[in-house]
């Protein structure tokens, strides 16, 4: 019911999303404003009803696959306007880079994906001589809708995550201490238990020490006798009896062994093999003995390894790496992510610490958690000769994992500060750097001005000419000459785009040159 219940839930929040980033598309058509269907009409419905319908695929995948959803949104902004910035998909950019960041668990892929999108942007920017400054439009947009959200969520994933950590912590705390309770317990009654053999055992090894020299006193008849023998036989079996219940208090706490004591890690390996799980061996270095608490830390920490990737990551493939040096032996066993999600495994909590304990008393240390690739490693080194001192206690591992999860969320929360701003002040001393390379090559001096004369040919007046003129007009200059076909504008100085040369070409030559001011009272003169 409560599952039924979620994904009921899921899907009508899917169907809020699409309803929310489907308007700005249905009511700005294909691009004509919003509410002016006129003209185009049909084409325009047949181009907003494909994009819902695509939005709306993207959302149903976008739960698994949140990168693909968002690289459906890039695909129908760059169909729509080249600088993906557009009335119709700017809200579900923002909204696919959001829950990418929030439900993806790499960071890479996604890393991936924007420098593709910004490169493939340069490279058409290059292939159709477009204006640079339409890829700084491309990449300044890329970097506010797409991964600003993106790193907003996950920054908002970093801290569900930290809470989550906390109630896992809480609960694991509530365990420990169950278990310390536990332990007290058990200590009380060994210490009870050995309280009653010091005591009973005495009392009743008196009782047998007296039957038996009644046993064999002469003054007693044989009946009497007998009954002497039976209550020193007696005395006897409950002193058995009682050991047996005292070896019962004493360690009803520990499991009988269910492996062979000095089974190695290949036998370990195949015995999981044989049993469905996915794993392979790697040995390197010589084969020699290891002292007894090393060998059985060994042994221990493949086998917990084992378990733990089968119980949480299970169909993943697992990786056990034995290196043995001259020092120190070092054990390595990583799985990767499961193929599917596994299902619902109440974690114990016990054996990862177990582990722990068990290397710093043989003199080695041990370290997991999650690898770059989703999986899980666990890493152990122990020494390999006898005499090493046990390692001091570490740190608690709830303080450890709680201080983990606080850093990701701070550096997290950096991020998202830090990284929009710093690639604003790159992108902006780029832009800079261009704007003014591109300045200093529409720059025409007064030598070159002086050089060319009215009546030359145009090819003539081109080639002593920069190779780029003003993309357009500049602001508030006069008209230009009705008989001319064409003018062109070159800067007079690189800091101001007026006053400006103009050169104006009729019928393939030179028509007229000027400087030409940006005050529209002023006679501009011939110069």
């Amino acid at each position: 019911m409560h599952r039924d219940r979620q994904a009921l839930r899921c899907r009508a929040l899917d169907l809020a999303l699409w309803a929310l980033i489907c308007a700005p598309v249905l009511l700005n058509g294909d691009g004509d404003g919003p509410g002016r269907w006129a003209g185009s009409w049909l084409g325009s419905w047949w181009a907003g009803a494909a994009g819902a319908a695509l939005l709306g695929a993207a959302v149903a995948v976008g739960r698994r696959r949140p990168l693909t959803a968002l690289v459906v949104a890039l695909g129908l902004s760059a169909v729509h306007g080249a600088q993906l910035i557009t009335p119709q998909y700017t809200a579900a950019l923002v909204a696919f880079g959001f829950l990418a960041g929030r439900r993806s668990t790499r960071a890479r892929p996604a890393l991936a994906l924007f420098a593709a999108v910004a490169l493939a942007g340069l490279g058409v920017v290059l292939v159709l001589d477009r204006a640079p400054w339409s890829w700084f439009n491309l990449v300044a947009a890329l970097l506010f809708a797409v991964v600003v959200p993106w790193l907003l969520g996950r920054f908002v994933r970093q801290y569900v995550e930290l809470g989550a950590a906390g109630w896992r912590l809480a609960d694991r705390m509530e365990r420990e201490q169950r278990a310390v309770a536990d332990r007290a317990r058990l200590r009380e009654r060994s210490r009870i238990a050995g309280d009653m053999h010091d005591s009973l055992g005495h009392e009743l090894s008196l009782i047998a020490l007296r039957a038996a020299a009644l046993e064999v006193d002469r003054g007693l008849d044989e009946r009497q006798r007998a009954a002497a023998r039976e209550l020193r036989q007696a005395a006897g079996d409950a002193t058995a009896r009682l050991r047996d219940i005292v070896g019962v208090l004493r360690g009803d706490d520990e499991d009988a062994p269910v492996t062979p004591r000095d089974e190695p890690v290949r036998a370990l390996v195949e015995r999981a093999g044989a049993s469905g799980l996915t794993v392979t061996l790697r040995e390197e270095g010589e084969n020699v003995p290891l002292p007894e608490m090393t060998a059985r830390a060994v042994h221990r920490v493949v086998q917990e390894s084992l378990t733990n990737a089968a119980k949480h990551a299970p169909g993943a493939a697992v990786a056990v790496r034995v290196v043995r040096g001259p020092a120190e032996v070092a054990v390595t066993v990583t799985n990767g992510p499961a193929p599917s999600p596994a299902p619902s495994v109440a974690a114990g909590g016990t054996g990862l610490v177990g582990l722990h304990e068990r290397a710093r008393l043989a003199g080695g240390s041990l370290a997991h958690g999650p690898d770059a690739d989703g999986g899980f490693a666990v890493h152990a080194r122990l020494p390999a000769t006898a005499g090493a001192p046990p390692a001091p206690p570490p740190a608690p591992t709830s303080a450890r994992e709680w201080d983990l999860a606080r850093r990701r969320v701070r550096r997290g929360l950096r991020q998202v500060i830090a990284v929009p701003g710093a690639v604003g002040v790159v992108l902006g001393v780029v832009m800079l750097g261009f704007d003014q390379y591109s300045r200093m090559r529409t720059v025409v001096h007064r030598a070159s001005y002086d050089a060319v004369r009215v009546g030359d040919p145009e090819a003539y007046v081109l080639a002593r000419l920069p190779e780029r003129a003003l993309p357009d007009r500049p602001a508030g200059l006069p008209p230009e000459p009705r008989d001319a076909d064409r003018c062109a504008y070159y800067r007079k100085d690189v800091l101001w785009d007026a006053p400006a040369f103009r050169f104006c070409f009729t019928d393939g030559r030179l028509s007229s040159k000027s400087v030409v001011r940006d005050v529209p009272n002023e006679e501009h003169r011939a110069d």
